[in-house]
């Protein structure tokens, strides 16, 4: 084998400085393997995989400004090499013919192949060793060892071992940089979007309509391909908005505990009544022993006609023998009641109900954002604690489909200490036909027990 190749092309085409450097490099290097014995250049640690190197020629594919087609020509050249470990200093020169180069080619176009070929020698990745002639083959001894090879020189690639795995690890790395980075991304995106559903769902969303709109303006499509500066700059905006929308919702639940810690304004919202401040007669009380309830003179007005006469006419009774004991009416007939109690609607904001009965929450997947949605959820609480079904039916005639959903909701709250809740419901469903039930003094009540254990709570921590 001659100590010099040829490094000028064949057809009188140029040739690059890089060709003259990279052929030098691979001269002085062969030269130095050469002076070594032949069981030193078996073990030499410049042998290499050509199969793992061709894998790590994939990967590193960007930083080298290769093609995936160029890389295909450069396996089908890297297969005409019959050993799987490539030295260096070995023969590492191949010499197909372009019709079998292009089968192994996967049958790719003779100068669509020669541009590949090109953009090998120009990476740096092979060398050219043309013939006078520019055919490629290769000059045997007596013996038939090979003495001299035209073709394609794979030594570049071989020498290039180190540093294209090199490349290949940084890309390792920076790819798995950005699917971290792309599934923070995404994480990001979930979590808020289930924040702003949250707050929809609460009854809260004009106070975050403004989150909802960022949110929206970064909610746009990644591509596959999409740089890590893109990608950085969306993940730092996203930690922004997640950190405002979190702090605003986590503000908001801190005012509805304070809100909650302090029972005796939801009292006096429960228990409020007419703004008329020349009415001296707010309310009345029944004094029966049996009795505790309230007629609210809102309740009154939300009366239909008939009872709304028959309630008023009850308090001027009262009004006129206010020492005596409060006769009742004459009780509507069944029919009758049950029309009237069906049309009653509860007289205060739903936000008041579920403060004072938190559990319902629990019962409602939606969340609890209309007075459908708490009727919903006392249907389920119902079969749950037992109610048999007509008892469940009767309460919501006789009471109306508001006030028992609130029932139900009480009832609730004080699950443990209702021993039979079909019972118990019946006998509010014989108060509510008789009409001496209301939903706000329960309401009041487990409003007062939660802030006698709050006191409670606030004397053993002191």
């Amino acid at each position: 084998m001659t100590d010099r190749f040829a490094i000028s092309p064949f057809g009188g085409k140029g040739m690059a400085r890089a060709q003259i450097i990279v052929s030098e490099q691979v001269r002085r290097a062969r030269k130095a393997l050469n002076t070594r014995s032949d069981d030193a250049r078996a073990c030499s640690e410049n042998t290499v995989d050509k199969w793992h190197l061709l894998r790590a020629v994939t990967e590193a594919r960007p930083a080298l400004g290769l093609s995936d087609r160029t890389i295909v020509v450069l396996e089908a050249l890297v297969s005409f090499n019959s050993e799987r470990m490539l030295d260096p200093g070995g023969e590492l020169v191949v010499f197909p013919s372009n019709a079998e180069l292009s089968i192994r080619a996967r049958g790719m176009a003779p100068a669509t192949l020669r541009r590949h070929l090109a953009a090998l020698v120009k990476a740096g990745l092979i060398l050219r060793r043309d013939s006078a002639n520019g055919k490629r083959f290769a000059r045997r001894g007596e013996e038939g060892q090979i003495e001299e090879a035209f073709g394609f020189d794979l030594a570049p690639l071989v020498m290039r071992a180190g540093e294209i795995e090199a490349y290949a690890a940084e890309a390792r790395r920076l790819a798995k940089a950005l699917r971290a980075l792309r599934s923070e991304v995404t994480i990001h995106l979930r979590d808020i979007a289930a924040i702003v559903h949250a707050t929809a769902q609460e009854g809260r969303g004009e106070r975050f309509a403004a989150f909802a709109e960022r949110l929206e303006a970064l909610s746009g499509r990644l591509g596959r391909n999409t740089d890590w500066k893109t990608l950085k700059a969306r993940r730092d905006a996203l930690v922004e908005l997640r950190d405002a929308i979190e702090n605003a919702y986590l503000d908001n639940l801190r005012d509805e505990e304070l809100e909650a810690q302090n029972p005796e304004r939801m009292v006096n919202e429960i228990t409020k009544v007419s703004a008329n401040e020349s009415q001296n007669e707010r309310h009345i009380h029944i004094s029966d022993s049996d009795s505790n309830f309230e007629i609210d003179v809102d309740d009154i007005k939300a009366e239909t006609p008939r009872k709304a006469h028959e309630s008023v006419a009850l308090a001027q009774a009262h009004r006129k023998n206010p020492s005596g004991r409060l006769e009742r009416a004459p009780q509507p007939t069944k029919q009758a009641s049950a029309s009237e109690n069906a049309c009653r609607t509860a007289m205060m904001r739903l936000e008041i109900v579920t403060s004072a009965c938190p559990q319902m929450r629990d019962y409602a997947p939606g969340g609890l954002t209309n007075w459908r949605d708490l009727m919903k959820a006392a249907e389920t609480v119902r079969s749950m604690l037992g109610i048999p079904p007509d008892a469940w039916a009767k309460a919501r005639t006789e009471m109306g489909e508001i006030n028992a959903a609130i029932t139900i909701a009480a009832m609730l709250e004080r699950a443990e200490a209702i021993r039979s809740p079909g019972a118990y419901l019946r006998r509010l469903t014989e108060r509510a036909h008789g009409g001496s039930f209301s939903v706000k003094p329960m309401l009041n009540a487990l409003v007062s027990a939660r802030q006698r254990a709050l006191i409670g709570s606030r004397r053993a921590q002191a």
